[in-house]
């Protein structure tokens, strides 16, 4: 069965940085495109960043650019978000989620990033 497990959300200053890590099982990661997504209370689910099968393609959402970075690790079924300079605005619940068109998607149980002084 597929599995996402996201890891290294926490808590954190303004300014601060964290790195949060989405490790794949149970399907051909290197097939999927990878995203993270976040959600905040009361807010809907947004893109944040997104990056193709072999990396070598990257979006980003306008409000984290230039700020979060998007990679992965094929050999390691891995996908990771950089993300520094935070504000109180970035927090949020993050999900990791594997797509393959047209069919499948997959997402992680999630991992909560709260900015604050």
């Amino acid at each position: 069965q597929v599995q996402l497990v996201e890891s290294g959300g926490g808590l954190v200053q303004p300014g601060g940085s964290l790195r949060l890590s989405c490790a794949a099982s149970g399907l051909a990661f290197r097939v999927y495109a990878m995203s993270w997504y976040r959600q905040a209370p009361g807010k809907e689910r947004e893109l944040v960043a997104a990056i193709s099968s072999a990396g070598s393609v990257t979006n980003y959402a306008t409000s984290v650019e230039g700020r979060f970075t998007i990679s992965r690790d094929n050999a390691k079924n891995t996908v990771y978000l950089q993300m520094n300079s935070l504000k109180f605005e970035d927090t949020a619940v993050y999900y990791c989620n594997a797509r393959l068109d047209p069919i499948y998607r997959y997402w992680g149980q999630g991992t909560q990033v709260t900015v604050s002084s």
